[in-house]
């Protein structure tokens, strides 16, 4: 008998190679580019007497342009976009929205950058599962994104310079029908500058209806005046009807993407850690539910808790300073002791647990967050991004760029 696991394998290979050879009589391929606006078939080049005539635009300071705007049935399924500005700054203002089937508010509206995995506004190199960014000048997403009776996508500068040169296509299936059991595809983006103390950061609030949690992009920006390690939240998934505590809860930050006892830099399918920048505290990874489905059914809630760790003795210097910290339990030699339950005028410094003794605590750090689902609405009913100046304000620039 056969392990599951290689079964289920078997059949995922099994499956894409049938997509790749069986007829599709009912699918036209189509392409929306500046040398073919509308995606139309036979209207493609015309410009130039066929010869490149078209292949970018400029896009000016306050200006939209639509990138795709198509009626009908279909299915987005690779969007290329490569733009001459790609500083950190640029990358928070450039703003890509989607709209699904006529929809007056967008499923997706985030920040061009951080959506196609520059967190930040750091365009590093990176392939995994959904997005691909071959040498760091180019921006690629993979997401299939179905829709029933139209599509609209559009970018917005709002960085208040020109951006002088943009090139895109989006790549999409127009079917005869659409796919009744389709969900749309939303993606929200939030950032808290700082958190609070001791609560947990919404990677995705509230929302209802029936969809799947597909994953998130995060950034964080460490507290400058806090020694040890940030990354000790938990991310906890509060699904359909959950209130005070959640259904699903993880151990740790790095281990949320994979990894464990920190995270360096590395990039695979479905989790990664993209940047580790030290000198700027910046941090930012990915995590992508694809074999491990987050399917909810009347509602979602995804938070990851604001805790840092470091020995006692860091933290009670941290706690003598006067630093917006709370300890929160302490693992004294493998046995991890709750100091949430302690009585008023417990002091850490008088613990008898080791110097060397590792404590959470709850800090505040500068966070962002995309969240990745699909949805059975085409509307999701979340705030509106965030303005330019909650979007880039005391967004440092990498090394590099300096």
């Amino acid at each position: 008998m056969k392990p599951l696991a290689a079964v289920m394998i078997v059949l995922s290979f099994t499956s894409q190679a049938q997509e790749l050879y069986r007829r599709q009589p009912a699918a036209q391929t189509r392409w929306a580019t500046f040398e073919n606006p509308k995606a139309a078939k036979g209207q493609a080049g015309l410009e130039n007497k066929g010869a490149k005539g078209r292949p970018f635009q400029p896009l000016a300071a306050g200006e939209t342009k639509t990138l795709l705007d198509v009626q009908g049935s279909g299915s987005v399924r690779r969007i290329w976009i490569t733009i001459s500005d790609r500083d950190p700054a640029t990358l928070r203002t450039l703003k890509l929205e989607m709209y699904w089937d006529g929809a007056k508010t967008p499923a997706v509206s985030v920040p061009f950058g951080d959506f196609f995995g520059a967190i930040h506004g750091r365009a590093v190199k990176l392939e995994n599962e959904f997005f691909v960014n071959p040498e760091g000048r180019s921006f690629n997403c993979y997401i299939p994104m179905p829709f029933r009776t139209g599509a609209r996508i559009t970018l917005t500068n709002e960085s208040g310079h020109l951006v002088k040169h943009l090139f895109y296509d989006v790549d999409f299936l127009a079917t005869a029908k659409p796919d009744p059991e389709a969900l749309y595809f939303h993606a929200i983006w939030r950032r808290e500058q700082p958190t609070q103390l001791g609560h947990d950061f919404e990677i995705l609030p509230q929302v209802k209806g029936e969809g799947r949690f597909l994953g998130t992009h995060v950034g964080v920006i460490a507290a400058p005046d806090l020694t040890g390690w940030w990354g000790e939240g938990e991310v906890k998934m509060f699904l359909d009807g959950d209130t005070a505590q959640p259904t699903i809860a993880g151990t740790g930050t790095e281990d949320y993407i994979g990894t464990g006892w920190g995270q360096g830099l590395y990039q695979t399918r479905f989790m990664g850690s993209t940047v580790g920048d030290k000198e700027t505290r910046q941090y930012a990874f990915y995590r992508y539910h694809v074999p491990d489905p987050v399917y909810f059914h009347t509602g979602l809630r995804v938070t990851l808790q604001q805790m840092g760790g470091d020995s006692k003795a860091n933290v009670v210097k941290l706690l003598e300073r006067g630093a917006a910290i709370r300890p929160v339990s302490i693992d004294v030699g493998g046995e991890l002791v709750p100091l949430m339950d302690k009585p008023d005028g417990y002091i850490l410094a008088a613990d008898p647990a080791p110097a060397d003794s590792w404590v959470n605590m709850y800090q505040r750090q500068d966070v962002s967050a995309v969240a990745l689902f699909y949805l059975n609405a085409a509307e999701n009913g979340l705030p509106p991004l965030a303005p330019v100046a909650q979007r880039t304000a005391a967004l440092p620039s990498p090394p590099e760029a300096k």
